[in-house]
């Protein structure tokens, strides 16, 4: 046998030894850019205050900060979702689904039960998430037979999470989703049927939902338009600078009504009497973002929104 044959038999051998559980080590060189605290599996943990603040910034603002940073493959939108206004924020855990084969999936479940895994693979998901998880599928847009949960794995999802999911895939059992309050499924679209002929081949690995890709431990951030994925490391700056475009924006509105400044003053560069003026009304509005003058500063510097 040729090197080169031999080689891509190795290669091929080690992705499928790691086709469920995305190897820890590769996760945090994929994702190195993020400097904080991990979970076992190696995903990002960003901070639950981080997720509390992201949970009240708008969509349009962080897509814009992301957009600036070169990020332009983070967004998909076309969703039907089981309630309009619930919001699904949090940290993504990563499922990756293809169409099945006899023997890639009886190997699949031979290995998941030395592992203590139990269930039918879309269940294994389920099992690693923990409070403030979202879980992200990515199951080729299948639709009829390709409902990864109804409402008893919805249920124990919310359980565990307090959250809902995205998965570009089905949903089954709409009627008993709508009943847990709270919860929210943005999905391809609804189906009757049961999950067939449909297998887990990558857990907490990166995945392709429609036009964006996510990595594991991302910032899942939901609107009626659609779902943005934040980069762990960016979570922190596209919050602060969404926050500040909100919050700047409620500011001009003010001004404007009453008087104070003129449009031209307000969007051209900030004397320093508006940015006086700026930070009395935060003071004055306790329950604003408070933002410091030295991040007012930086952010008028760099202006990357």
């Amino acid at each position: 046998m040729k090197k080169t044959g031999l080689l891509l038999i190795l290669v091929s051998s080690y992705f499928f030894a790691q086709s469920q559980v995305f190897p820890p080590s590769e996760l945090t060189y994929l994702t190195s850019y993020w400097k904080g605290e991990r979970f076992e599996d190696g995903r990002p943990k960003i901070s639950d205050e981080l997720i509390a603040r992201a949970r009240k910034i708008g969509i349009e603002e962080a897509w814009q900060v992301l957009y600036n940073e070169g990020y332009k493959n983070q967004f998909e939108g076309n969703w039907k979702m089981v309630h309009d206004h619930v919001p699904v924020v949090g940290r993504a855990v990563t499922a990756k689904y293809s169409p099945t084969r006899p023997d890639i999936e009886a190997l699949i479940k031979e290995r998941g039960k030395k592992e203590g895994r139990t269930g039918n693979t879309n269940a294994w998901p389920i099992q690693v998430l923990q409070k403030g998880d979202v879980y992200v599928a990515e199951a080729f847009g299948k639709i009829a037979q390709g409902t990864l949960i109804g409402d008893n794995l919805g249920a124990s999802i919310f359980n565990k999470t307090g959250n809902g999911v995205i998965f570009d895939g089905a949903a089954r059992d709409l009627s008993g989703l709508a009943q847990l309050n709270g919860f929210n499924a943005y999905v391809r679209d609804f189906h009757p049927s049961f999950l067939e002929e449909v297998v887990l081949i990558g857990l907490n690995s990166p995945i392709r939902i429609g036009a964006a890709i996510v990595m594991p431990g991302d910032l899942v951030l939901s609107e009626r338009e659609g779902v943005l994925f934040i980069p762990a490391h960016l979570a922190e700056k596209v919050v602060a600078t969404a926050e500040f475009i909100s919050v700047r924006d409620r500011f001009s509105k003010d001004v404007l009504k009453s008087g104070t400044y003129n449009a031209g003053q307000i969007d051209s560069q900030w004397t320093e009497d508006i940015k006086t003026a700026f930070l009395r009304w935060i003071s004055a509005h306790p329950n604003e973002p408070q933002i410091t003058k030295e991040s007012l500063e930086k952010f008028l510097e760099k202006r990357t929104w």
